[in-house]
């Protein structure tokens, strides 16, 4: 079995960044993906605060990234990371093989935070989404609900409003918390409005999403004929794999500084998965780069 220098799990910004800082400084890299390479930003219809680019998509940034990853010799491939050992070098275990690495970058990101509502899963794909990217278009001419009001939720309304007949923003707080200049846009399109003060508390349908039952903080409970609804509420880490090496928090989440140092040598934490107070695309590259640079140094000293 191949031992890597630097083996990277996850190939969002933070992953591919440090693929990039790594294979600059001549060591072998392997990034593992268990889903979509480029990560969560691929879902993003409009990226415009990355230095350089005043606009372009998500999936076009991935993109750019992966192919100055690729271009410079990292090796990637699809697994999901079920376990990490340490012992002379590290072992790492997929769900299709087993990995040896002598430092490891963990930038795993998080997942769509879910309503955990009865049905939910039922519903995916029948009326319920979380990505406004790859499913909107099916919803041309429809109404259509949007979960939410951050920064993806706005974006995504915004989005959906090109061509879905009727968007209702449900957001369970008082206020929108996206940007200021997203907050601006919303009231200039005339098919979006927005509920405030309000939950989804049951979701109505059996083979397709039909209405959502919302419940004000007043106690109001009401139904809202839907033909889909997207769900934009945050996001969760999937870090369970990597607790026999790392501490993670009481929200899953791996602790680690801004040194991306966890505790145990030779393995790093980057990215949205760790613990920070700012999750932006350019943060999780700042994080990758930090990330490469210490294990550069873990596999030169040890």
């Amino acid at each position: 079995m191949k031992t890597y220098d630097i083996l990277i799990v996850g190939s969002g910004p933070a992953g591919l960044t440090a693929a990039i800082y790594a294979r600059r400084a001549d060591k072998s890299v392997l990034v593992l993906e268990k889903e979509t390479f480029g990560g969560e930003i691929t879902h993003s219809p409009k990226v415009e605060n990355y230095p350089g680019f005043p606009v372009l998509s998500g999936n076009e940034l991935a993109e750019h990234m992966m192919d100055h990853a690729v271009a410079l010799g990292t090796e990637v491939d699809m697994d999901t990371v079920v376990g990490i050992e340490k012992g002379d070098v590290f072992t790492v275990k997929g769900e299709y093989n087993t990995y040896a690495a002598k430092a490891v970058i963990i930038a795993a990101g998080t997942k769509h935070r879910k309503l955990g509502l009865e049905n939910e899963d039922k519903l995916v794909g029948h009326g319920i989404s979380y990505c406004a990217v790859c499913d909107g278009p099916f919803y041309k001419g429809q109404s259509v609900a949007m979960i939410g009001g951050g920064n993806s939720a706005l974006q995504e309304a915004i989005m959906l409003s090109g061509y879905c007949k009727h968007v209702t923003v449900v957001q369970n707080l008082a206020f929108l918390t996206g940007e200021k200049r997203l907050q601006e846009i919303i009231p200039t399109k005339e098919n979006i409005s927005i509920i405030y003060n309000t939950s989804v508390q049951a979701l109505v349908g059996d083979k397709e999403l039909t209405a959502l039952v919302l419940r004000n903080t007043d106690g109001t409970v009401s139904d809202l004929p839907v033909d889909g609804a997207f769900v934009a509420i945050g996001q969760v880490p999937e870090n369970e794999p990597f607790a026999g090496v790392c501490t993670l928090d009481e929200r899953g989440y791996i602790v680690a500084g801004d040194d991306t140092l966890t505790g145990t040598d030779g393995v790093y934490a980057a990215g949205d998965c760790r613990t920070k107070a700012i999750r932006q695309v350019i943060t999780a590259g700042g994080d990758g780069a930090v990330a490469a640079l210490a294990a550069i140094r873990y596999t030169e000293d040890n």
